[in-house]
């Protein structure tokens, strides 16, 4: 459904140390900067751009707005929260686990990026 996602963050070397270190843990390439000074991270199912806002003001999270990750296993999953606490991420949401939703259960990590945008990693049970 979705070509792409950008990301307003305030220092792209910030960001992309925590997101190679976290999409890294998810078997992602670290991401490249291009021409424009941008983050750029792709794969066969998408890509995620890294980016300051072009109007010149900070970025800042979108306030009820979570980006997900596919995770393989729930080991990965908890890989990628480690990840990220341990490059300028928080912890946010209950502890990494299996959450039950009608029909299905579902593994979830949350963080917060340096930015304060909200990241999940998600494994389907």
């Amino acid at each position: 459904m979705f070509s792409h996602v950008m990301l307003g963050v305030n220092n792209i070397e910030t960001s992309k140390k925590f997101y190679d270190a976290t999409l890294g843990a998810l078997g992602i390439a670290p991401g490249k900067i291009d021409p424009k000074g941008r983050c750029v991270y792709m794969t066969p199912t998408g890509i995620l751009l890294l980016t300051k806002p072009i109007n010149g003001e900070p970025a800042c999270h979108g306030n009820g707005s979570t980006l997900g990750f596919a995770a393989e296993t729930p080991a990965l999953a908890d890989a990628w929260h480690a990840a990220g606490v341990a490059n300028g991420g928080t912890a946010c949401e209950d502890a990494p686990g299996v959450r039950s939703a009608p029909g299905m259960d579902l593994y979830l990590a949350y963080l917060r990026d340096p930015d304060g945008n909200k990241l999940c990693a998600l494994h389907r049970m």
